[in-house]
């Protein structure tokens, strides 16, 4: 057998991804029509079409590198996933709903951020200068949307999502 190489790495990582913005171009439009709130619909929403841009970035990455787009079952983010559906079924109609969404949105934002990290660094290591860019990009704009999911969680999702018992 072949040894496997930092290339070949890199190559099932950008597979990887690439399935994992595709299943959560679903997620999102699952958590769009879930939420309550309209400041979260809209992050939600903003983020869609963030990904479906990524999602086209991605199919230049698989260009520059010869190969055709072509995802690799993520684990992962299927589990992910997986519990945002369980707080979109568990807690459908409760205060809580945004903030279990928000917090499962984040979740998937921290995924990306660590894979897309590791890509660039990868893609820089092996000299693709071009797809490192590609990837940066992509990088930037999930920090960026972590860090609004967070001041969304922070100023109005969780405030909201706190029982109204007596």
């Amino acid at each position: 057998m072949p040894t496997k190489t930092l290339e070949d790495l890199f190559t099932d990582g950008v597979k990887d991804i690439y399935y994992a913005e595709r299943k959560i171009i679903a997620a999102l439009k699952k958590m769009i029509r879930g939420a309550q709130s309209e400041d979260l619909k809209a992050a939600f929403d903003k983020h869609l079409q963030e990904t479906e841009g990524q999602v086209e970035r991605l199919v230049q990455v698989f260009e520059l590198l010869g190969k055709p787009a072509r995802g690799k079952t993520c684990p992962a983010i299927d589990g992910i996933i997986e519990e945002g559906q369980e707080v979109l079924e568990e807690f459908k109609g409760s205060p809580a709903i945004d903030a279990g969404l928000l917090a499962a949105a984040q979740a998937v934002e921290h995924y990306e951020i660590a894979r897309y990290g590791t890509l660039k660094s990868w893609a820089v290591q092996l000299g693709k200068t071009d797809v490192a860019e590609l990837l940066e990009q992509t990088l930037l704009e999930e920090t960026n949307t972590d860090a609004t999911l967070t001041k969304l969680a922070e100023t109005k999702v969780n405030l909201k999502g706190q029982s109204k018992a007596a």
